[in-house]
Order: structure tokens, then C-alpha cells, then sequence
């Protein structure tokens, strides 16, 4: 099993080194010109040596490199193959050619490796004479390497070389391995330095004998340290000697055109340093050379390990990440001190250094600039100036260098960032650690430091602006943003915590002006983030929070003290909107700007005006504005303010007329005090009025506007005229009530006519509907005199029912004219609306008679009973009589509908209860009656068929 793992081994190492080679074949043949490459493996093995030696001339043995072919053009895009294809595979190359010199060489080096152990467990060889003989294979086999490289000529094939230079360095390894560490024949530290003369050797060997020695010097030189051992590590030398290693395997790698090997050695670079950093490190000297070591392979090797045209991006950012990291903790184990932080600082300024000749080294700049920043937020309790050193060579470094190249017009995107980004960490570290945010004082210092801080993204925007005339893009709208912010931080730290809104005005107001100078679509999104950050602070800040919940108070009427600094933090963050309108060019924005800014002039105004003007206040800022048509974001936005005031008012009357409309009576207790009314609905009330009378401009439909007035002067004026008709005439129900409710919906009927008589036919048909419809339900079903408790008064005919009933008539009258050339089922219904009136006004008016004011405080005797079939009898004929008057075929239907009621009342009930002559006279009037309106019919029916009749002669 053992045997076969090995050969699937070699046939995998064969392919893929073969892979290698005809990748390196490839490249060499684009650098080398207008030429294919042709590959040796490429051409069928069975073909016949001759006929190869025939078509072609006489060329120099085969040598390492790839045979460069001069074609025409034409041929050489024939016989050119894709860069990426795969090489193909041939059994016969492969294991023919290929794979038995690779496995020759590991099975003699198996077969040496049993002979050394069958020599031990024989006792023929002690350690000393294993090691010599070891050291003497291995120099003989790299002797043999040289050998078959300078005889490449008759061996024809490199992989000979390749193979004995690999065993060699493998064998010395091993010799070095055993005498220093297996059998303590030498001391650690000349096993350490011959271990890394190997590495060096394979390095060097690496240019004659290519991949297999270098990979030998990458794996061997990493793992010298830990073959070797011991207790007591020099760290200063193994930090140079890890420096040595990596770089020159590096170097390596990058003149060898094999990146792979560079990043590698990078890798394991960094890893030593991450093992090493973890290991603990408490001596200044180790701490110097182990910081020293982390700058080279964070910043220098990449620079100089990656070609200049086209750097791998991933491994600049990854080293130069890794990098800070490891000295960020190195940082962070010598407590913070001058020495770490200096080890630090040259990082950043070799990465500055090569990001200055080299563009695109600038992003592993970037990195080490946010992990300087994280370090100052990290440090435990700095002292002023230490914190104070390290943040200015942050900036230095990490900030001005960037600022520098954009000056010189060399800059890229990611300059911009890392100027703004630093100097914005480093302000928020230097007040995360140093300021005094719970006192809520200014802190001038910091205030200075951040206004210094500003300086530097806001010279790049500038600078940006002044070589173009076009819009700033991104990065460079975020270093103006970041000039912004930190301005108005500076600013904040200056001035006591209740006026942090004067800073926000001051930011919105310079990005503003920005705007005004360039049209600066970034200047203007700044000052409006500025602006909405100023209402925020209003209320954000906790050492203001005592102030602001007083302020809100006041806004809704529920405070009475007043603070000098409370309209002025509330002008300042209206003021700010009002820059922003002035700027805004889009409608929708401007809209929200507007009413922002109105909002925020309410709370102005409400922090000195008494509360019980503000619904007025806002209503007629509303009016004015709307009239003016300037800003009608604004108007709208004071609109829904005294809307808003008008809620408590028309929830109470709500909560009372919803009892109502289930039977409760709705008493004057329950309605809104008239003073309520006064001061918060009649404002809404008024300003939807004038609105609506001057079709003023507001982004509100105006049948909504019609709507909203409609209801806030239904409710105010209910409300009202309850108030004043209870101090007038009294708040009893019983009493006054049935009068109440005529009064009212006369109110109702008189504003309908004066909607009508303006040309308002809608608004006027809404209230003459309302009317009736009030009049329906609580009148005629609810609180009906004829079966509730309702005073009506002593005098026949003249009395509380007659208005009653009249209020219902007028109510039709208006809808009937409305209604103009309605539809025939509208008429229909108004005139059944009518006879139903007339019906239930007599048969009150009947009742009143026997029973006096309360309708059902007496029984019904047989003489009312008597009467009631009467009237109904009388108005079925008066009905009938109108009809034939105007012709009216609805008012005759109501005629018969009516008698037939007469009838089933006469035979059902009379004929039940009425007794003796009663019930012989209800009899003897039905019948005439019903004589009467049979020959009254015949008649009507008669006169309207005889013309059509003729007609039809």
C-alpha cells in the first residue's frame, strides 16, 4: 500500500510539475517576442526520430528553455495556443519520459533511508559517522546537480539537475537536523546557522536549479527554527534571520517570475511574527527587532516583492493588515510606549514611502491608517501628551501624506477616504479618550483640535474643486463631508450643550453657501443632513433633556414656563430648514424642507406665546401662506398643527354624539367647553375656510379642504350653539330638547340655503342632508314625542311640534330644490319623505290636543282613536287632492297607501276596540270616504286617458 501511495504521488507531482513548466514555457515565450513556443511534449512520441530530424534544422541540444520558432504572421496565429489551455496529456511522456526520473530519485532516497536504518539496527554505523555520511551524500548529490547542469547538453533533460540539487539540500537538511537536535553531536546554534546556510544554498540554487530548491529553501528555511529547538530563544537573531529568509525568497520569487513564492514566504513570514508576538516579548531590544521585522514584511517586501506594473492587490492589503495587527498588539503588550507606537509610525511611513512611488500600495496605507485609529480609541487611560504624539503622527503620517498627493494631482480615490476618515478617527478617539461628555461644558482644546482636524479633508475638497469644474464625485464628496462633520463637532465642543442646534445651522448654512457658489449637489445633501441632525439635537443630548421635554410640553399647551434658550435652540433649527428651502431645487424635497422648517417656527413661537394663541398662531401662518402661495410646504404643515390642536375637541364631541346616536341623550356636560372650542377647533375651522373661499395653492385637493371645513364647522358650530342655547333657554332634555333640535337643524337648513344661493349646490345639499338626516333619527325615531318623554307645550297647534316637524320641510324643500332635474326616484322619495311628515305631524298634533305638553303621560281613549282614523281618512284625500292639483302621480300612490292604512286600522283595530256608535261612525266615514276617492279617481283616471285617446283617433 505504502509502494502504491508513493507512485500515485509521483504520477500527481509529475503532471502538475509538468503543468509548471509548460506554464513557464509560455510566459518566457511572450517576453521573448513575436515567436511560438513549442513544447517538446507536444509532438506524438511514436513518430519517427528521422522524419523529426528531416523537416527541421540542425539546432543545438535541448536545453531548458522552451525552442522559440520565428513563423509569418499568419502561421504564428495557427499554431499559438490559448494561454490558459491545459496540456495534454500523454501516458507514454508521462511515464516514459517524466515520472521514472522523480522516482528514481525518491527510491534511492527510500532505499538509502532503509540502509541507514538496517545500518542501525545493526550496529555498523554510530552517529557521528550517520551525520558525516549524510553531509557527504548531500554535498555529492548538489555536486552531481552542477554536474548534470553543466553536461545539459548530453543529458538533455533538466530534471536530472533539478532532482539531485532537491535530494541534496534534502539531505544536508536532515544532516544538520540530526547532529544538532536527534543526537546533540553539535550546538544548537551551529545546527541553527548551518540549517540556514542550507536555506541560503537553496536559494541561490534556486536560480540554476529552479522550483525544486526553492520550495526546499521556503519550507527548510521556515522550519529551521523550530528542527533546531530550545529553551532559550535568541529572539533579535531569529527576527534577522526569519528577516533574511523572507526576503530572499521574496526577491526570489519575484526574479524568477514565481509569485507564488513570494507571497508564501510572506505568509509564513507573518506567521512567525504572529507566533512570536503570542510567545510574549517584554525586552526593549526583542521588541525592537521583532517590530523592525513586522515593518519589513508589512511594508517593504510587498513594494518590493510584487512588479511594479501589476502588484497583487491581496497581498499588499493582506501584509500590510497582518502587519499592523501583529504591531498593534506588539503595541498594545509594551503598554503603549514611545518605543511601540515608533515601530508602528514606521509601518505607516513605509507604507507611505512606497504608496508615494507606487499607486497602488496606497490601499495597504489605507488599512494601516484604520488600524492606527482603532489603537488610539484602545488605549487605556493615556496620558495628554503621549495620546497627543502618537494622534499627530497619525495624521502625519496617515493623513497629510494623502493630502500631499492630491495637492501634486497624483492622487487616487482611496486618498480621499483616507484623509477624511483619518483625521475623523482621530478627533473621535481624542475626545472618546480625553473629553468630558457627561459634564456637557465646552472643551475649547478639543473644540481646537477638531477644527484643526477639519482642515485637512476640507483642503482636499477644495483642492479637488479647484482643478475641475465639474461636480464633486464620491471620494471626493466624502472628505467634503467629513470637513463638514468635523466642523460642526468643532463647533459642538465650543459651545454649551443646549445650543448644540446653533452648530448644525452654522454647518447647514456654510454647505449652503457651498452650494449657492458651485451648484454642489453634495454640498446640499451635506447641508440638508445638517439641518435634520439640528431638530435631532433638540431633544438627543442628555444635558439637555430636562429643557427639552419643557419645550415639548409647550408645544401642545401642557407647560407654562418659560427659558430665554429655548426659542432660540428652536429659531436656530428652523432656520437651518430655511436655508435648505432656499437652495432646494426639487419640489418634493423643497415641500419637506418647508414644512420642517415650519414645524420647527411653531416650536419657536409656542416656547414664548401663551399656549391658549397657538392653535390661532398656526392657523393664520397656514391662511397666510397658503394665500401668498410662496411656500405651500409650510402652509400645510401649519394646517396639520392647528388640525392637530382641534383633535381634543372633536374627540369629545365624537365620544357624545356616538352615545347619542345609540339613544343616550347628548347632555351639554358631555360636549367640549365652549372656551375648548374657542380656542382649538375654530382656528382649523377658520383657516380651511378662507382657504377655501380663496382657492388658496396647498398640496390638498380642495374637495378635501371642503371636507375638513365642513366637519370642523359641524362640530364647532354644534358645539357652540348648544353651549348658547342651554345659557339662553335651558339644558333639560325633556324640556327643552325637542326645541333644541329644531333649532339646530333650522341652523343647518339656513346654511344650506346660503350655500345654495352662492352657487354651492353640493355644500348645500351636505348640510340640507345632515339636517335631515338629524331630524330623522332623533326626532322622528329616537326622541319621537309619541313614545318618548318629550315636553312639547300646553297650546293646541301652537306649539314645540309645528317647528319640529317645520325644521323636516324646510330640510326637503332645500333638498327638493337642489336636487333640480334629479332623477324620478329622488322625487319620488322626497315626496313619501313629505306625506310621511305630514302623517306623523298630525297625528302629534292630535295627540297634544287630548294629552296636553307630554304625549305619553295619558292613555288613548275612543275618541282620539276615533280621530286618528279621521286624519288619516282627511289627509288621504288631501293628498289625493294635491296630486290631482300638480299632477302628481306620487302624491296620489301616497293617497291610496294611506287609505289602505285607514282601512286595516278601521277593520282591525276599530272594529276591536271601538264600541257602539264610535265604531259605527268610523265605519260610515271609511265608507263615504272610500265612495269619494272611487269617484274622484274614476274622474282623474278618466280626464288624463281621454286626450290620449283622441290622440290616438
Amino acid at each position: 500500500m505504502l509502494m502504491l501511495g508513493l507512485i500515485m504521488a509521483f504520477v500527481a507531482i509529475a503532471m502538475l510539475w509538468r503543468r509548471v513548466d509548460v506554464l513557464e514555457r509560455e510566459v518566457k515565450g511572450l517576453r521573448a517576442g513575436n515567436g511560438a513556443v513549442s513544447y517538446p511534449g507536444d509532438a506524438p512520441v511514436s513518430a519517427p526520430i528521422t522524419q523529426a530530424l528531416a523537416e527541421q534544422p540542425p539546432a543545438a541540444p535541448a536545453a531548458p528553455e522552451p525552442t522559440v520558432v520565428q513563423e509569418p504572421t499568419p502561421e504564428r496565429k495557427r499554431t499559438w495556443r490559448p494561454r490558459m489551455a491545459m496540456p495534454r496529456f500523454d501516458f507514454e511522456d508521462v511515464f516514459g519520459r517524466q515520472l521514472p526520473i522523480w522516482a528514481g530519485g525518491v527510491t534511492l532516497a527510500v532505499a538509502g533511508f532503509f540502509l541507514v536504518r538496517w545500518s542501525i539496527d545493526a550496529g555498523l554505523l554510530t552517529p557521528p559517522v550517520r551525520v558525516v555520511l549524510a553531509g557527504l551524500f548531500g554535498m555529492a548529490l548538489l555536486v552531481g546537480a552542477e554536474t548534470a547542469w553543466r553536461w545539459r547538453e548530453r543529458v538533455a533533460d533538466p530534471r536530472v539537475a533539478q532532482a539531485l540539487a532537491g535530494a541534496g539540500l534534502a539531505t544536508l537538511y536532515a544532516a544538520f537536523y540530526l547532529a544538532g537536535t536527534r543526537y546533540g553531536l553539535i550546538g544548537s546554534t551551529i545546527a541553527f546557522v548551518g540549517l540556514a546556510g542550507v536555506t541560503a544554498a537553496g536559494i541561490v540554487l534556486s536560480f540554476r536549479f529552479g522550483l525544486p530548491s526553492a520550495v526546499l529553501g521556503l519550507v527548510g528555511g521556515f522550519a529551521a527554527p523550530v528542527l533546531v529547538g530550545g529553551d532559550e530563544a535568541n529572539l533579535p537573531l531569529l527576527t534577522i534571520y526569519l528577516a533574511l529568509v523572507t526576503a530572499g525568497l521574496a526577491l526570489t520569487g519575484r526574479r524568477q517570475d514565481r509569485a507564488w513564492l513570494g507571497i508564501a514566504a510572506l505568509a509564513a513570514g507573518l506567521l512567525w511574527g504572529a507566533l512570536l508576538s503570542a510567545g510574549g516579548v517584554s525586552a526593549t531590544p526583542d521588541i525592537a527587532v521583532l517590530g523592525a521585522y513586522l515593518v519589513l514584511l508589512g511594508g517593504v517586501l510587498p513594494a518590493l516583492s510584487t512588479a511594479n506594473d501589476r502588484p497583487a492587490w491581496f497581498v499588499r492589503v493582506g501584509a500590510a493588515a497582518l502587519a499592523s495587527v501583529q504591531l498593534a498588539g506588539l503595541v498594545r503588550q509594551g503598554g503603549f510606549d514611545a518605543l511601540e507606537w515608533s515601530l508602528y509610525l514606521m509601518l505607516g511611513a513605509a507604507l507611505a514611502w512606497f504608496g508615494w512611488r507606487q499607486a497602488a500600495m496606497r490601499e495597504a496605507s489605507a488599512v494601516a491608517a484604520a488600524v492606527g485609529v482603532a489603537l488610539l480609541f484602545f488605549w487605556p487611560a493615556p496620558e495628554a501628551t503621549g495620546f497627543a504624539a502618537a494622534a499627530l503622527g497619525v495624521c502625519a503620517i496617515f493623513a497629510l501624506i494623502p493630502l500631499i498627493q492630491i495637492w501634486r494631482g497624483s492622487h487616487r480615490a482611496i486618498d480621499f477616504w483616507q484623509v477624511g476618515g483619518t483625521a475623523f478617527g482621530v478627533a473621535g478617539a481624542a475626545y472618546a479618550q480625553l473629553g468630558r461628555f457627561a459634564l456637557g461644558l465646552p472643551e475649547p482644546e478639543l473644540a481646537l483640535v477638531t477644527a484643526l482636524l477639519a482642515v485637512l479633508p476640507a483642503l482636499a475638497a477644495w483642492r479637488a474643486w479647484q482643478r475641475s469644474d465639474s461636480v464633486l464625485d464620491r471620494p471626493e464628496a466624502a472628505a467634503l463631508a467629513f470637513a463638514a462633520a468635523l466642523g460642526g463637532i468643532a463647533l459642538l465642543l465650543g459651545i454649551p450643550a443646549w445650543a448644540a442646534p446653533l452648530a448644525a445651522l452654522a454647518v447647514a448654512t456654510a454647505m449652503l453657501w457651498v452650494d449657492r457658489q458651485r451648484a454642489e449637489p453634495a454640498a446640499r445633501a451635506i447641508g440638508w443632513a445638517a439641518a435634520a441632525l439640528g431638530a435631532l439635537l433638540l431633544a438627543a443630548l442628555p444635558h439637555v433633556a430636562t429643557m427639552a421635554a419643557n419645550e415639548f410640553t409647550r408645544l401642545a399647551g401642557m407647560s407654562e414656563s418659560v427659558d430665554w434658550r429655548s426659542p432660540l435652540r428652536w429659531a436656530a433649527a428652523a432656520l437651518a430648514f430655511v436655508a435648505v428651502v432656499a437652495q432646494s431645487r426639487e419640489a418634493r424635497a423643497r415641500a419637506l424642507a418647508e414644512a420642517a422648517s415650519a414645524v420647527l417656527a411653531y416650536g419657536a413661537m409656542a416656547q414664548i406665546l401663551p399656549p391658549m394663541v397657538m392653535a390661532w398662531v398656526a392657523a393664520i401662518a397656514a391662511a397666510a401662506l397658503a394665500w401668498r402661495a410662496k411656500w405651500p410646504g409650510a402652509a400645510t404643515a401649519l394646517l396639520a398643527i392647528a388640525a392637530l390642536w382641534a383633535v381634543e375637541p372633536a374627540v369629545l364631541w365624537l365620544a357624545g354624539g356616538a352615545m347619542a346616536l345609540v339613544g343616550s341623550p347628548f347632555v351639554t356636560a358631555d360636549l367640549p367647553p365652549a372656551p375648548m372650542i374657542l380656542r382649538q377647533l375654530m382656528p382649523v375651522a377658520a383657516a380651511l375656510s378662507f382657504i377655501a373661499a380663496r382657492k388658496a395653492a396647498i398640496p390638498v385637493a380642495q374637495r378635501h379642504v371642503g371636507m375638513a371645513l365642513t366637519v370642523t364647522a359641524v362640530i364647532a358650530a354644534h358645539a357652540l350653539f348648544r353651549h348658547g342655547f342651554a345659557a339662553i333657554i335651558g339644558a333639560d332634555f325633556v324640556t327643552t330638547g325637542l326645541l333644541q333640535r329644531a333649532a339646530w337643524e333650522f341652523v343647518l337648513v339656513g346654511g344650506s340655503v346660503a350655500l345654495w344661493r352662492k352657487g354651492r349646490a353640493r355644500g348645500a345639499a351636505a348640510l340640507a342632508g345632515i339636517a335631515m338626516a338629524h331630524f330623522a333619527w332623533f326626532t322622528l325615531v329616537l326622541h319621537n314625542p309619541l313614545w318618548s318623554a318629550q315636553a312639547v307645550g300646553a297650546v293646541p297647534i301652537a306649539n314645540a311640534i309645528v317647528p319640529a316637524y317645520a325644521a323636516g320641510f324646510a330640510a326637503l324643500w332645500v333638498l327638493r330644490k337642489v336636487s333640480g332635474h334629479a332623477s324620478p326616484v329622488i322625487r319620488w322619495f322626497l315626496d313619501a319623505a313629505v306625506m310621511t311628515l305630514l302623517a306623523f305631524m298630525a297625528l302629534s298634533l292630535l295627540r297634544q290636543a287630548f294629552a296636553g305638553s307630554d304625549l305619553v303621560s295619558a292613555p288613548m281613549g275612543e275618541g282620539e282613536d276615533l280621530l286618528r282614523s279621521l286624519t288619516g281618512i282627511v289627509l288621504a284625500v288631501g293628498f289625493l287632492l294635491w296630486g290631482a292639483r300638480t299632477g302628481k302621480r306620487s302624491w296620489r300612490i301616497g293617497s291610496l297607501v294611506l287609505m289602505v292604512i285607514a282601512v286595516l286600522k278601521v277593520f282591525l283595530v276599530d272594529a276591536a276596540d271601538l264600541g257602539g256608535l264610535a265604531r259605527i261612525a268610523s265605519f260610515m266615514a271609511l265608507g263615504f270616504s272610500l265612495i269619494g276617492i272611487g269617484w274622484f279617481y274614476s274622474r282623474q283616471l278618466r280626464g288624463s286617458t281621454m286626450p290620449t285617446a283622441s290622440v290616438t283617433q
